[in-house]
């Protein structure tokens, strides 16, 4: 069973019985469906069904010579609101079966952005018609949580936003310049990592390192497309699974100076969530290429 199935509303499956009624249920009654042929000559398909607001199941796999679908593999998936990144986009096969990973560079978090592609079949079309070549793409990124906590925010001193506004651009620049080759941007960013470890050990003796860490974003664990974040709720709505009548909650996020949506159930969610306040969590991060 998959184990982010709760994130969408599906926390009470018992049985391997329930779920294969489920999936049954998506692969006859489903809300959208793609057909795309793969490298080996099968017809991959992707059947899309909604059980909420922008929230549901897809279940991959193929039609047999009989016309039944052979179910491949399904997982649940969450679609964010809004372009997370502009940037040149890799797709990578998984080793394991006919799914994909997609992967791209983002200067404010200084690190690789590694996500589960969600569109697959829409990407299989474009890559069988000679459309797709890695370039510089919309990205719309989203999370899906099984556990989470929220935290207050906090305090602002006046100017702090807009001086870490010019810090973090300054940074990007540095980064970009590092990856170039430039050893004046490496050596200005090993100091100002220096200071910045110098300043954490003398505040941490006395302060909560929530006070002084605002947001994070990391990658967690040993499967590559799983982050450990932190960061400032600026949007919050709550839907009802239309199976399972669940709720689950809807968060865009500001992390790291990105922003994308998670999705969590209310009752992984230890304490009560507001604009303003921020979430702690793992998620699973999934990514919308546009194509």
């Amino acid at each position: 069973m998959h184990s982010y199935l709760k994130a969408v509303g599906f926390s009470e499956i018992s049985s391997k019985k329930e779920l294969n009624r489920i999936l049954n249920e998506v692969i006859n009654e489903y809300d959208e469906k793609i057909v795309a042929t793969d490298k080996a000559g099968r017809f991959f398909t992707e059947l899309v069904k909604k059980y909420g607001d922008n929230f549901g199941i897809v279940v991959c796999g193929e039609y047999d010579e009989n016309n039944e679908f052979q179910m491949e593999y399904y997982f649940p998936y969450f679609l964010g609101t809004g372009i997370t990144l502009q940037e040149e986009v890799i797709i990578e096969k998984h080793a394991g079966q006919e799914s994909f990973a997609g992967a791209c560079d983002d200067m404010r978090i200084g690190v690789t952005i590694i996500f589960y592609l969600q569109n697959a079949g829409e990407y299989l079309i474009q890559r069988n018609q000679g459309n797709y070549v890695t370039d510089v793409r919309g990205v719309v990124l989203s999370g899906l949580a099984r556990s989470g906590k929220i935290l207050f925010p906090t305090l602002q001193k006046e100017g702090q936003e807009k001086k870490h506004i010019d810090n973090t651009m300054n940074r990007g620049r540095l980064i970009a310049a590092a990856k170039n080759g430039d050893e004046e941007a490496m050596e200005s960013l090993t100091i100002e990592d220096m200071d910045m470890y110098a300043m954490i050990s003398k505040r941490i003796v006395n302060e909560d390192i929530y006070s002084i860490v605002d947001t994070y974003f990391m990658p967690y664990g040993m499967e590559c497309d799983l982050y450990s974040i932190m960061g400032e709720i600026l949007q919050l709505e709550k839907y009802f699974n239309t199976m399972t009548k669940e709720a689950v909650y809807q968060m865009r996020i500001g992390c790291n100076d990105i922003e994308f949506d998670i999705c969590i159930n209310e009752n992984d969610l230890m304490g009560e969530p507001q604009i303003g306040r921020r979430f702690k969590g793992v998620v699973w991060l999934q990514g919308y290429v546009e194509f």
